[in-house]
């Protein structure tokens, strides 16, 4: 073999490694709508939280029922709530099929998001969205396990808001990721994602 097909080999080998290794980290990112399907062990994982009428739940509830995630909190200006008049519309227009999912509202802000505070706060939402709060240590278990931004900014008054990871992420019946939908994405492509998922888990 010639010096420059030796070269030439050489370069091609390391542009194949570059193209699967981006590849890689392409279909696996959570946050990547066209990913159909992640093993359950490599997202999601053990919980313990409270929802908004004081029920325990645990991982256990996301089992045998798609689910609909979104990590956000009460004090949270714009994204949250939005998101929820979204879900609260869809879930409208979704019919008897809405009744297939299980769809959770977790806080990111522990330490002010209450079950009394998040009670009221889901009073103006769609009743079958299930708000979870609990233990600083809790609801960091549940933030690494479904790998989700969460972080204090703090205000110059001494208050703080909180950045947040702002899609909402779709699970399947055997609790295993199928997507996600982002934030204000097409309000057709949603629901379109939302009827699958409730008809195909």
């Amino acid at each position: 073999m010639s010096g420059i097909r030796i070269v030439r080999y050489a370069a091609w080998s390391v542009l194949a490694l570059v193209l699967i290794s981006a590849s890689v980290v392409f279909w696996q990112w959570p946050d990547n709508p066209r990913i159909e399907r992640v093993a359950v062990n490599a997202f999601g994982g053990p919980f313990t939280l409270t929802d908004q009428r004081g029920n325990t739940v645990t991982e256990a509830a996301l089992k045998g029922q798609p689910s609909a995630l979104f990590f956000g909190y009460t004090f949270c200006p714009d994204v949250c709530p939005t998101t929820l008049v979204e879900m609260s519309m869809w879930l409208e227009k979704l019919g008897p099929d809405a009744d297939k999912l299980g769809v959770y509202f977790v806080t990111v802000d522990p330490e002010r998001d209450t079950q009394e505070l998040l009670a009221e706060y889901l009073t103006a939402f769609d009743p079958r969205i299930t708000g979870l709060t609990g233990t600083p240590e809790a609801v960091g278990e549940i933030i690494e396990a479904y790998r989700v931004y969460a972080e204090k900014t703090p205000l110059d008054d001494g208050d703080y808001l909180m950045d947040h990871t702002s899609s909402i992420y779709l699970l399947d019946s055997d609790t295993a990721f199928t997507g996600t939908i982002s934030y204000q994405e097409d309000p057709d492509t949603a629901l379109a994602k939302l009827k699958r998922l409730a008809n195909n888990s």
